[in-house]
């Protein structure tokens, strides 16, 4: 397998495998490190959550499974499967797990 053609999952199970919803906690894991974005998968049982935060890049959140409520500056949302939310660099955001679920972080640049 190239740099160029990297397969991070060919199902949505084979991140849940790797990373299981643990009660009490968020878990994370790094499923890809390439040349312009990271990929985070988190796990979250419900009520966790990541409280107010920034990140140094421009990102996206696509809820996998589950439900979330994400607040970003004076904006907020719910998240559903297949929803999705872009976050600009340096603005303040956090996350709320309505639901145990899952989230994909992409962090591009």
């Amino acid at each position: 397998m190239s740099d160029s053609f990297v397969v991070v999952a060919v199902a949505g199970d084979d991140l849940a495998s790797e990373n299981p919803i643990v009660a009490g906690r968020v878990s994370s894991a790094r499923v890809l490190k390439a040349d312009g974005v990271r990929l985070m998968h988190l796990a979250f049982d419900t009520g966790e959550a990541l409280t107010e935060h920034s990140a140094a890049v421009p990102i996206t959140v696509q809820c996998l499974a589950g439900r979330f409520r994400v607040e970003a500056g004076d904006e907020s949302t719910e998240l559903s499967p297949g929803g999705i939310v872009y976050i600009a660099a340096r603005v303040q955001h956090a996350v709320h797990a309505l639901e145990a679920g899952r989230l994909l972080l992409a962090l591009h640049g």
